[in-house]
């Protein structure tokens, strides 16, 4: 480093070690002295920074692009090595670690989301980042949180009355028209190509517990519908199955049998 007269050395600022000393102060070349102003802005763009313990803005824009039928996949490392790839925002939000106490509420409002509709889990984690992000802007102005809080409330209000307007009522009894909808929530899925197959599956398997009486139905246990994997095949070989499904097999080399018509199951406890 230069210094303006020679032979004199700043311990203090440097106790460990030797300073160079130069007659003339040496000129610093613009990078090189551009690189010496410490940057106050890291993350070039706004809610840009890539920890999700930091803002719920940047659980939000995590799955941001994952968002609608030319949403982008995420591929995910879990702590056991294995590899999990998916564009669900709830599954996305799951996987991840997240501290913030305003971010886990957004994982929690993807969870609800999914238990409760089965769709839209990315759609209320974006919009809620949206308006969070919102928040601070109004925050900044000095706007008080509990005016914000009850303007939200209004406007939920008003939201959801537009909501019933423009609904109509669904037909249970119409197969076609839940084929349609259960095909454009598959659309931005993974399995996208599949959904001629997994669409009508997806409507019968939920009608089948709803009973004789569909109309009288107000919601459905998806716990009583089993989801059995199984090696080898493909998609294309998935089949719903009236019934029960035991993972294990019959041993055909034993002499069992492989197939038994009107056969009774004993459940003994």
């Amino acid at each position: 480093w230069p210094c303006g007269e020679p032979g004199i050395t700043n311990s203090s600022s440097f106790p460990s070690r030797p300073l160079l000393f130069s007659p003339q102060p040496i000129p610093l070349s613009p990078p090189f002295a551009s690189s010496l102003i410490p940057n106050p802005n890291p993350y070039p763009y706004p809610n840009s920074n890539p920890n999700p313990n930091s803002n719920p803005q940047a659980v939000a824009n995590a799955v941001r692009t994952s968002l609608g039928p030319r949403g982008m996949d995420k591929l995910m490392q879990m702590p056991d090595g294995e590899v999990l790839i998916s564009n669900d925002g709830a599954t996305i939000l799951s996987k991840m670690n997240v501290l913030h106490p305003a971010a886990k509420m957004l994982v929690e409002l993807s969870q609800s989301q999914d238990i409760e509709a089965g769709d839209g889990t990315t759609t209320v984690v974006v919009v809620a980042g949206a308006l969070l992000e919102a928040c601070s802007t109004l925050l900044s102005k000095g706007i008080h949180p509990t005016a914000i809080a009850s303007s939200f409330m209004r406007a939920a209000g008003l939201a959801t009355g537009i909501l019933e307007d423009m609904s109509r009522p669904l037909d249970l009894n119409d197969r076609d028209s839940l084929i349609s909808a259960v095909n454009t929530c598959l659309s931005s899925k993974v399995v996208s190509q599949n959904s001629d197959l997994l669409a009508p599956i997806a409507v019968d398997s939920v009608l089948g517990l709803l009973g004789d009486d569909r109309s009288a139905a107000v919601n459905v246990d998806l716990r009583d519908i089993r989801m059995v994997e199984q090696m080898g095949g493909t998609i294309d070989d998935t089949e719903l199955v009236s019934g029960l499904v035991f993972s294990k097999g019959s041993t055909k080399s034993a002499g069992g049998p492989s197939q038994v018509p009107n056969g009774k199951v004993a459940l003994i406890q």
